[in-house]
């Protein structure tokens, strides 16, 4: 499966220098007008050399720059791809932007990874003895979510936010466990550090991450891609819980699409705690 050429630049958006940066930002901010650019024109209004931007042509893997205009132009008039920048002074514009943000980044993370690697993760979650989902700082409330729901299935899945707990439930996995990692970043070491021991042991691993190319990512055994839009301020960095939440939704879905009595154990697990509810 061919990526779009928008959710790429921004997954590589922190790995970019940052002359490489501003190519990229003058690409997103309208990748229709760089479609009828020149190389000299692109050059020149992002501030760098004609060089530069064949350097990063490269960097993403393209023979040149008539490869990236072919790439931006098979998206060029998909306006789902494009980043609406929150406006503090414009709430009703501001909302309307973060709703098709939103949008770009469901519809990218579930149209970025092949059918045959969703197949495998899918075969390794429901063979799996124990399934343990990591993450650290803003990103583990999607591992929490995940806990919940494979548990709902009846999946036995744990998590906890201490990393020490977790490495120490990491080196305590029985046989055919398997571990879910979830980074937006794909770069935390703590997480790099702990699926080093769980290959070890022999457990398989699972990401989730936002870029092809992260440590993370390429460690793994099976990667699930997910797509981002949400820019903080006014720095390049992009960070959405959305997209990973998505990911681990379609998961979800997709296992209890295909084992029935998944449904079963879920509706036992509602009526025990339908007690608490009012």
């Amino acid at each position: 499966m061919a990526e779009n050429i928008i959710d790429v630049l921004y997954s590589r958006q922190p790995g970019l220098s940052a002359t490489e940066r501003k190519i990229a930002a003058v690409i997103l901010a309208d990748p229709g007008k760089t479609v009828n650019m020149t190389i000299s024109e692109l050059a020149q209004a992002a501030a760098v050399s004609d060089a530069s931007v064949s350097r990063f042509c490269r960097t993403l893997g393209l023979a040149g720059f008539h490869e990236l205009k072919i790439e931006l132009a098979k998206v060029a008039e998909d306006k789902d791809s494009y980043y609406r920048r929150v406006d503090p002074n414009d709430l009703e514009k501001s909302l309307q932007g973060i709703a098709q943000n939103k949008v770009a980044e469901i519809t990218g993370t579930l149209s970025r990874t092949p059918a045959t690697t969703v197949r495998r993760i899918l075969q390794a979650l429901q063979t799996a003895s124990m399934v343990q989902v990591i993450a650290a700082g803003g990103t583990f409330p999607v591992a929490a979510d995940a806990v919940y729901k494979f548990n709902q299935l009846g999946i036995l899945a744990v998590a906890d936010q201490s990393w020490e707990t977790a490495i120490g439930q990491t080196m305590n996995l029985p046989k055919q466990a398997v571990m879910l990692v979830i980074s937006n970043s794909g770069e935390t070491r703590n997480l790099l550090k702990q699926m080093a021991v769980a290959k070890d042991q022999g457990v398989p691993v699972i990401a989730i991450t936002n870029r092809a190319d992260s440590p993370i990512g390429l460690q793994a055994d099976l990667h699930l891609i997910t797509a981002v839009r949400q820019q903080i301020l006014q720095s390049e960095y992009f960070f959405s819980r959305v997209a990973a939440m998505s990911a681990v939704e379609a998961l979800f879905l997709l296992l209890l699409a295909q084992n029935k009595p998944y449904l079963d154990h879920i509706k036992q697990h509602e009526a025990l705690v339908a007690a608490t509810k009012l």
